[in-house]
């Protein structure tokens, strides 16, 4: 089954703070989230916030959130930044 991703306009204000290296892990977890849905615990530090959020590592300093729906093939990503700054 294919997820559709989206991005927030917040998110992509944390993007553009990203290094590189952090993008590039960042373009990976997009496509995994697209293609496997929103339960990735082979991601560093995965873990599930609630019933429909979660959020990985993607550096020491940099996370991703996301959510998404029961029964909907939409996922969120609703903050990419700090660590120290997330929503959790």
């Amino acid at each position: 089954m294919k997820y559709v991703v989206r991005i927030t306009k917040n998110s992509l204000k944390g993007i553009a703070k990203l290094s590189w290296k952090d993008k590039v892990t960042l373009s990976k977890l997009i496509d995994d989230l697209a293609e496997l849905g929103p339960v990735l615990p082979q991601y560093p530090h995965y873990s599930r916030l609630t019933r429909n959020t979660y959020h990985c590592h993607l550096s020491y300093h940099w996370v991703a959130c996301w959510r998404c729906e029961d029964g909907e093939c939409r996922v969120e990503v609703y903050y990419v930044g700090s660590r120290e700054s997330a929503p959790y």
